[in-house]
């Protein structure tokens, strides 16, 4: 007998802010978190000096040095998210984390970069001065998981989900299978990403960034005509998923219900979007929800401002779910989280459905005629209640998710 997995605590760090009342009025300031990297200027052949930043993230007098010294950037951003989102269901410094019931599924696209130059030292140069003991550790794609564990103690299985665009959202969704299947009690789920211009690098040579470098704020342009590419971001988010009994019976907030999860693999192309398996993992969301379409009130979209990958998610979306389905993408305000992006929208997503009020994306103006046939929420928030939300994500090698959450 399968079990039901509810929501219990979420949490996040990204460019606009730390907590949802301060993201939630940024939403409706009309602020975005892009900003002109002029520390970039150093690089030649990156074309793109757009960026999302997180500001102010200091944790060296909240955690002893002896925690930090595994951590680089990106583990930090995700302890942090962690110990916020356990601190909001109730379970921090509870024993079940040290149980065996409490398990872990988390992901990045990769570690920290900045202790791949030691190692890049060590083979060009033959010198090792700068690795130190906890270098791999920073740089491991795992070191997110791996540094949440040490820092809460927690001894359930550990799922690494490194999976570029769809680390955070496949990490809720094994978790999640982790819960109902029985394997763990309680999971902590989601992804992180620590900015740097090695990332911006990748996507510039495949002519995906927004090179429009005198107008941070009006960029990227999700779904938008006139979009020119996406901009690179920074954050980590984290939801606590729980057993629904369990939850009930100690009284946790119940935030949203994990109802359904999709995920495959295009099998296609690693950087070419495939609208026909894309659609696939939107209805293997639904059949393992047993929902039709018209139960979904909502789509929190990815919409990364490319011209592939918006073309072919609007498609996919449109055939699975119709042309009334209502849809935004949050990544005009965050820019492209990459492995964050995923639980950061989910959070976010499932704030909004409790709150009834979804606000829209950032610098869509145009609808590009090709993604047209959508109910793009653009403008304005756009109040409405409904009972099941939608969240999908696609990444590079032809990854794609999607997740269903249940209003409560």
């Amino acid at each position: 007998m399968t079990r039901r997995v509810v929501v219990t605590g979420m949490a996040g760090i990204t460019p606009l802010g730390f907590d949802w009342p301060t993201i939630r009025e940024a939403f409706r300031a009309g602020r975005t978190g892009i900003r002109r990297m002029e520390s970039w200027e150093r690089y030649h052949g990156i074309n793109t000096r757009l960026a999302a930043p997180v500001p102010n993230l200091d944790l060296e007098g909240r955690y002893p040095r002896k925690k930090l010294r595994t951590m680089g950037p990106v583990a930090r951003m995700a302890v942090r998210a962690t110990e916020m989102a356990l601190e909001g269901a109730g379970l921090a410094g509870d024993p079940v984390l040290r149980s065996g019931r409490t398990g872990i599924a988390y992901g990045s696209s990769y570690g920290s970069p900045g202790p791949v130059a030691a190692f890049a030292e060590l083979m060009t140069e033959g010198s090792s001065r700068n690795i130190t003991a906890t270098s791999y550790i920073q740089m491991m794609s795992h070191t997110a998981a791996v540094n949440i564990g040490l820092f809460f103690e927690v001894t359930g299985r550990i799922i690494p989900t490194s999976s570029a665009c769809t680390s955070g959202s496949q990490a809720i969704g094994y978790a999640y299978e982790a819960i109902r299947y029985g394997l763990q009690d309680v999971m902590i789920a989601g992804g992180a990403e620590e900015l740097d211009a090695t990332q911006a690098a990748v996507f510039d040579t495949l002519y995906a960034t927004s090179v429009r470098n005198d107008a941070p704020e009006a960029n990227p342009r999700p779904f938008d005509r006139d979009r020119d590419g996406l901009v690179i971001g920074e954050g980590a988010g984290t939801l606590v998923l729980e057993e629904r009994g369990r939850a009930i019976a100690r009284g946790a907030p119940v935030l949203a219900e994990v109802v359904g999860f999709g995920t495959n693999s295009d099998g296609h192309h690693a950087t070419q979007p495939n609208m026909p398996t894309m659609a696939a993992a939107l209805r293997a969301a639904l059949d393992d929800a047993a929902l039709p379409p018209a139960a979904i009130g909502f789509v929190s979209g990815h919409g990364t401002a490319t011209d592939w990958g918006d073309v072919a998610e609007a498609e996919a979306t449109r055939q699975v779910l119709g042309s009334r389905v209502p849809i935004h993408s949050l990544k005009g305000h965050f820019g492209h989280t990459l492995g964050a992006c995923g639980a950061i929208e989910a959070w976010l997503a499932i704030e909004m459905m409790n709150e009834e009020n979804f606000a829209p994306t950032a610098n869509l103006e145009n609808i590009d005629p090709r993604c047209g046939e959508l109910d793009f929420v653009m403008g304005a928030p756009r109040r409405l209640a409904i009972e099941h939300l939608m969240s999908n994500n696609f990444a590079f090698g032809g990854i794609n998710t999607s997740l269903i959450f249940r209003r409560t």
